[in-house]
C-alpha cells in the first residue's frame, strides 16, 4: 500500500489555501473572504470516500465559519496560534498516525505542522519553504481551487477521484 491509500484525514489551512490570502474589511470593519466554489467538490468526494476534514486557522473568522458550516467539514479550530503543538495534541485524542494524515497549506505558520503529515499538499503561490516540503505543488494559486485540485490529485493517484465524483454528483465521468 503507498501512502496516499493511507491517507485517511486532510487538515487544511484557510488563508492563502482556501482563500486568495486576502483579508477584506468593509466600512463597518467587518471582515470577508473569497472562497472558491470548486473548492467544495473536494470537501464533498471527501466526506462520500470517509475522508475526514480538519481546517485549522490561525485567524477567527465568522466568514470562514459560515463557509465551512456549509462544506460540513469535521473539525474547524480558528486562532491557532501554534497549529504543530495544537495538532500534535489532536493526534494524540484521536489516535490519528503520521501515516493517515494529509496537509494542505501555504506559508510560514504551517510549516512545523506539516512535519506531522505524511503527504503536504500546496498551492502554486505558496511561499518557497512550503513549496520545498511539499509532495504536490499544484498548479493552481489559493483561492482559485488549489484545495480541489490537491485532492483530485491525491484521489486519481488512488483511482478513487473519478468513481467518487460520478457517484457524488451524478455524473458519467
Amino acid at each position: 500500500m503507498n501512502k496516499l491509500e493511507q491517507l485517511k484525514h486532510f487538515v487544511i489551512d484557510v488563508d492563502g489555501t482556501m482563500t486568495d490570502g486576502g483579508i477584506y474589511f468593509d466600512e463597518e470593519g467587518r471582515e470577508s473572504k473569497k472562497f472558491c466554489t470548486r473548492d467544495a467538490a473536494a470537501f464533498f468526494v471527501a466526506h462520500y470516500l470517509g475522508i475526514e476534514i480538519i481546517v485549522i486557522t490561525g485567524r477567527e473568522s465568522l466568514a470562514a465559519k459560515k463557509r465551512l458550516t456549509e462544506l460540513k467539514v469535521d473539525h474547524l479550530f480558528q486562532a491557532v496560534r501554534d497549529k504543530k503543538q495544537f495538532l500534535e495534541k489532536f493526534m494524540d485524542d484521536h489516535k490519528i498516525s503520521q501515516e493517515e494524515l494529509g496537509y494542505i497549506g501555504d506559508d510560514l505558520n504551517d510549516l512545523s505542522a506539516m512535519g506531522l503529515a505524511s503527504f503536504v499538499g500546496c498551492p502554486k503561490d505558496s511561499c518557497k519553504e512550503v513549496k520545498n516540503m511539499a509532495h504536490y505543488v499544484s498548479p493552481v494559486c489559493g483561492g482559485d481551487g488549489a484545495v480541489r485540485d490537491i485532492v483530485e490529485y491525491v484521489l486519481s493517484q488512488r483511482g478513487e477521484w473519478a468513481s467518487a465524483i460520478k457517484k457524488v454528483y451524478n455524473t458519467g465521468i
